[in-house]
């Protein structure tokens, strides 16, 4: 089987729209929640979020012509492609492709849409509804403009929704069915509807009003809940001697991808099924747990998911569970939904690319049932790492982990 490494990195993000930025932000702490006000009829109780400051107009030309998250999407896929360096021609074109997840897709178009039909004139909406309004819309947008005629794929899986993309475009390199594929994807959830939505699950955090940045606690006692987020994390994925033949700049190498179902309960997580995704990562990389030096946490910061993924780790991991780092980076950036496991794959690698770990913000009050090293305060530096591990985890049971080491002959 064929190897696969990532060349391109582009994010946007609550913390900054470029891979620096928002690693140095998250090394040193600093969080970006904040209060997020919404449009609506009634205010929100929870209205604390990850919002991102994004100017589409140097990536799409008619941004009113896209939703929020296929801008983030066609941006993000743009810096991917810069910063791998590759050109895309009639020789390779082909065989390259797109593989994106999302879990609320389109949401503020569609909210739009219902407003006009609902409240304004329920005769008339835009012209380019359907193709505005499409959860496939920025996989094919990505396509298209970058002249891709490879693979067009487009998952949804709650939470795992862009963990899923990663790897399900790894095995399409690894098997031979592409040699290039942007990956990853994004969530615009910051909407009055939406956020009315997920508070009437009780499961957003409270807003902390004196200070919205401390709002996502995870592993913390007084946690009260997830905090949403919007951005969006694209990756390029090439097959390893070509990208080396090319000269490119490698991140790391993508070896391990574990998927598993909890198949018991649409909501509530398994400690049997989030150890199941684990440990099949693993199997698919050909490493022991003492190889993996750093986990992306999936830490939501409800009270049941921290406790579910400790335990989860401590089963997979065994005694070595308590000297693993392990952090959230949920703390500072919010919960993007579908674009989670992305854009904490991209952290995860630059983890590793760095030798770095970044913290859980927040974590002044630890939970006795979540005893590991969830790296509270600021992050670390000088952890020499050869193989990190991304854990993202779903309503609908769909569990997602990637495992990425450090380039080697």
């Amino acid at each position: 089987m064929r190897r696969v490494v990532v060349t391109g990195i582009g994010v946007i993000s609550p913390l900054g729209n470029d891979p620096d930025a928002l690693f140095s932000a998250l090394m040193e702490g600093r969080s970006g929640v904040r209060e997020v006000i919404t449009e609506g009829p009634k205010g929100t109780n929870s209205n604390a979020g990850g919002a991102a400051d994004f100017d589409p107009s140097p990536y799409v030309q008619r941004p009113d012509q896209y939703d929020r998250v296929t801008q983030f999407s066609i941006a993000a896929a743009s810096m991917a492609v810069k910063d791998a360096g590759i050109e895309f021609t009639d020789a390779n074109r082909s065989r390259a492709g797109v593989s994106f997840g999302t879990g609320m897709g389109t949401a503020n178009a569609l909210e739009e849409t219902f407003a006009q039909l609902l409240l304004r004139d329920p005769d008339r909406v835009k012209p380019l509804t359907v193709l505005k309004v499409m959860n496939n819309a920025p996989a094919g947008h990505i396509a298209i403009q970058h002249g891709l005629g490879g693979p067009d794929l487009t998952y949804s899986c709650a939470c795992s929704s862009s963990s899923v993309s990663i790897g399900e475009a790894f095995r399409q390199i690894r098997h031979g069915y592409a040699d290039v594929m942007i990956a990853g994807g994004a969530e615009a959830p910051l909407t009055f509807g939406f956020y009315k939505s997920w508070e009437a699950m009780h499961v957003l955090a409270i807003a902390d009003r004196a200070n919205f940045s401390a709002t996502c606690r995870p592993f913390s006692k007084d946690r009260t809940g997830l905090v949403l987020g919007e951005g969006a994390g694209m990756v390029v994925l090439e097959e390893r001697d070509s990208a080396m033949r090319r000269g490119a700049r490698i991140y790391g190498e993508l070896i391990g991808y574990g998927s598993s179902n909890d198949y018991q309960h649409i909501t509530k997580p398994s400690v049997d099924g989030q150890a199941a995704a684990m440990t099949l990562a693993l199997d698919d990389a050909k490493i022991g747990a003492d190889e993996i030096g750093y986990i992306n946490a999936h830490g939501t910061a409800t009270m049941l998911n921290d406790v579910t993924e400790t335990r989860a780790i401590k089963k997979v991991f065994g005694e070595r569970a308590y000297k693993l780092p392990v952090s959230s980076t949920k703390s500072m950036h919010g919960h993007l939904l579908g674009g989670a496991g992305a854009l904490e794959f991209v952290i995860a690698l630059l983890a590793l690319d760095r030798n770095a770990v970044p913290p859980t913000a927040n974590l002044d009050a630890p939970d006795p049932d979540c005893d590991l090293d969830y790296v509270p305060g600021r992050g670390r530096t000088d952890q020499d790492l050869r193989c990190v591990m991304s854990n993202s985890f779903a309503f609908g049971g769909t569990n997602a982990v990637l495992i990425a080491k450090r380039l080697s002959s």
